[in-house]
């Protein structure tokens, strides 16, 4: 009778992890939390724990640990913070690539792993990074620029913040396809906090002491997520800029840009947890480590259709 049940016991425990659910949780570190870049890369990466739960049966939560402003340290802690907390993977933005290396490497020192979006930790130990190719991005805002600038005149490039990795190599890439365009002259490339605010009030003070500028190369659309950042008529500066978010659709509307140019911003998210899914579920690594995405012209005609992803991409 012992024995029989003992067998009984070892039976229902064995059916018992037969139907309990597989659980993950996915570390979401992005730079800020005010930005619309980050928040629908949020909503990107819930859609896809949603469904990869419901395609394999599992339960994925995706745990939002982005600091209110950009600030590498709490970014640093947030990585330490869901590593000690247990998380199956993490992906981040990075602010600083020199700051969090070491965190994103201490993770996977204890198993776990890390993905970048964005913004790379190259040096780090992350498997995956996805996001544009920087200096491929940089050069197709330079070449675009160019085409409406006719190949003449005097530029700016608005480029954030100086100790971002993928913003300094955007400047890199813009500055090597200026070399085609005998014509244009690179007046400076202006850093700045990455706040709509700062790179609006940079745009101003730089037009004022230099008003023989005629173009802009905005290597992030920062100064356009705020109304009435560009103060001049309509056509008489050309800019063009990285990013499509509902704002900055505006001033596309208005004639004060020429063209945007859109990451994938939604796919930050989404397919940052596809690759930490198939990894620690699906034990699949990536084909290659960089998951590079493509940039989306965005022109005045297109505006009304683009609109309507960011009814999807916005939390309301």
């Amino acid at each position: 009778m012992k024995r029989f049940y003992l067998l009984f016991l070892v039976w229902v425990i064995s059916l018992s992890s037969i139907h309990a659910e597989t659980q993950y949780t996915f570390g979401l570190v992005a730079k800020s939390q005010g930005n619309p870049v980050f928040q629908a890369a949020r909503v990107g990466a819930v859609d896809a724990a949603k469904e990869l739960s419901a395609k394999y049966g599992v339960k994925i939560t995706i745990d939002w640990r982005t600091p209110n402003e950009e600030d590498p340290q709490k970014q640093a802690e947030a990585i330490e913070q869901l590593t000690l907390s247990g998380a199956s993977g993490i992906a981040v933005s990075c602010s600083d690539a020199n700051k969090l290396t070491t965190a994103i490497n201490n993770a996977v020192k204890n198993g776990v792993p890390v993905a970048t979006f964005d913004s790379d930790a190259p040096a780090s130990k992350r498997f995956v990074t996805y996001g544009v190719d920087d200096i491929l991005c940089g050069e197709q805002v330079m070449d675009e620029l160019a085409k409406v600038m006719g190949g003449k005149g005097v530029i700016g490039i608005i480029a954030g913040n100086q100790n971002a990795p993928n913003l300094q190599k955007r400047v890199q890439g813009v500055k090597n396809a200026l070399k085609k365009y005998p014509g244009i002259t690179l007046r400076d490339a202006y850093y700045h906090k990455e706040t709509p605010q700062d790179a609006a009030a940079k745009i101003e003070q730089v037009m004022q002491s230099n008003p023989d500028i005629t173009g802009w190369a905005l290597v992030g659309g920062w100064p356009l997520f705020t109304d009435n950042a560009l103060k001049w008529k309509p056509g008489t500066v050309k800019c063009v800029s990285v990013d499509a978010l509902p704002a900055e659709l505006a001033y596309l509307r208005s004639g004060h840009v020429q063209l945007l140019l859109a990451q994938q911003v939604y796919e930050w998210g989404h397919r940052s947890v596809e690759h930490l899914f198939n990894k620690v579920h699906l034990k699949k690594d990536p084909a290659q480590v960089r998951d590079i995405s493509i940039l989306i012209p965005v022109a005045a005609k297109d505006v009304d259709e683009f609109a309507k992803k960011w009814d999807k991409w916005l939390p309301k």
